[in-house]
């Protein structure tokens, strides 16, 4: 891969486990990975031939590689009791009505179609291993703004050459060990390309469903967003409790032209016996800029960086995330940026919230390179902890090698004040609803920058998440 595309910072690098139940065994393939199921994938999907090449290499490097010896445990992770392709009982759509009722009730029940109907200019639905559902407004489309499955698009002629270009060069598949799993049994994802000097005015949305007990889900996002042009995309994660684990090992690439922009903005409410480990990173050209919005919620174990690496002078990057880990929760999140160019600016801000002994951990990472003169960021940390029994950790890590760069970072953890819960109990409301109001407040920067509707949705998860009821 090009050297200015290589990530400068090591990544996470992660193993998985336990055991599945497939009650309906046609749709599974076998658990554990070899070179066969990899080819087997391939052939299901009818991908050209460089794309089973680049899954076998894949393969072979994640082989080689070992597990993380740091960050949250993964002990007794079995990745040859993981099922790593999973075809769900239906096909895709365009019209909502055509899907099979069992996944049409589910979305229904997560708000899909409510959503679209709203105010978004496209919706993709993945519901395990493949998208079963996509649709997209004719305005956008008109706009030349192309959203579709990765997979489609990686069999059309006019499009193929591009993914072919750009698939996994911000997530090398040689970066961590699960980079390289994902290379070798990715599925599904969506890819979208929007042309020069397009300005979209309403979001897309992609959802990932991942329902099958003991499987994992490998979707790949592939963004495009040329020179003088604009887009939000918004990305929803979920899956229901089991009592063995599934994994979550996607892979999110954006690349932002010159003077471009993208938010992206994800809320992942991912169950308790998920395994969380997503890779995310953009590339921005000179005065692009990328926003990342982020809440992390539910997943047993997750390990979240997103990453931008500012490669054009006067790019920009902010980030803004909020994580909330309760009971028997342990999540590793936080934020990565490289200063690849002069006149650079980043900004980082996020929030964490520990409760019924869970562990918040914030990672951040500001690679200043020698290009960097003139450059700027600034990271902060706020942690707010529950109670005697959670944790909270912030590690942030600067490299800096350009003496003319303006780095800062700053870290705070407290605790709910008592004369605060009791001001609000004063005024007739009562102590769980004051605790939760304070914790709103706290999150309310990153709900502020989400839609409408999504900031509802993030209330609700946190008063979900206050009241224990998350499983």
């Amino acid at each position: 891969m090009p050297a200015e595309n290589r990530t400068y910072v090591e990544d996470v690098d992660r193993t998985l486990y336990d055991v599945h139940d497939a009650t309906d065994p046609a749709r599974y393939l076998d658990a554990g990975l070899t070179p066969d199921i990899v080819r087997e994938i391939s052939a299901k999907k009818d991908e050209p031939a460089w794309m089973l090449d680049f899954r076998l290499k894949a393969l072979d490097t994640y082989q080689r590689m070992l597990p993380p010896d740091w960050g949250p445990g993964l002990e007794g992770l079995d990745m040859d009791h993981i099922v790593t392709y999973v075809k769900p009982n239906a096909e895709q759509a365009s019209d909502w009505d055509s899907l099979p009722d069992d996944v049409k009730n589910t979305f229904d029940r997560l708000g899909i179609p409510e959503a679209e109907r709203a105010y978004l200019a496209g919706v993709g639905a993945q519901y395990d291993s493949e998208l079963v559902y996509h649709s997209m407004q004719k305005t956008a489309s008109d706009m030349g703004i192309v959203y579709s499955g990765i997979e489609e698009a990686l069999r059309d002629p006019e499009w193929e050459p591009l993914i072919r270009e750009k698939f996994m060069t911000l997530v090398p598949p040689d970066d961590h060990k699960f980079a390289a799993l994902h290379g070798a049994v990715w599925s599904g994802g969506s890819f979208v390309y929007v042309p020069k000097g397009v300005k979209l005015d309403f979001p897309l949305q992609s959802y990932f469903r991942l329902n099958a007990k003991g499987a994992g889900q490998f979707e790949h996002t592939l963004i495009i967003v040329e020179d003088d042009a604009s887009l939000h995309f918004i990305e929803g994660c979920s899956a229901p409790k089991y009592n063995v684990a599934n994994l979550h090992a996607g892979a999110v690439e954006l690349f932002v032209g010159k003077r471009a922009s993208l938010r992206y903005s994800t809320i992942e409410n991912w169950s308790k016996n998920m395994y969380n480990l997503n890779t995310k990173r953009a590339r921005v050209e000179e005065g692009g800029a990328v926003e990342w919005i982020s809440g992390s919620f539910g997943s047993h174990v997750g390990y979240l960086y997103p990453m931008s690496i500012l490669a054009g002078r006067q790019a920009a990057s902010s980030f803004t995330g909020i994580t909330f880990a309760g009971a028997g929760q342990n999540l590793d999140t936080g934020c990565k940026v490289v200063l690849a160019a002069p006149d650079t600016s980043a900004t980082v801000e996020t929030k964490s919230i520990s409760k019924g002994g869970g562990t918040s951990t914030f990672r951040s990472s500001i690679v200043a390179t020698e290009r960097a003169s003139g450059s700027a960021a600034s990271v902060s940390c706020q942690s707010l902890m529950l109670d005697d029994l959670s944790r909270s950790d912030t590690i942030p890590a600067m490299d800096i090698r350009c003496k003319h760069v303006d780095i800062g970072h700053e870290a705070t953890i407290g605790r709910i004040g008592d004369d605060k819960v009791f001001y609000l109990m004063s005024r007739g409301v009562s102590e769980e609803e004051a605790r939760t109001m304070i914790v709103n407040g706290f999150a309310d920067p990153v709900s502020k920058e989400l839609p409408l509707e999504y900031a509802v949705e993030m209330n609700n998860l946190i008063k979900l998440e206050m009241e224990g009821a998350i499983g």
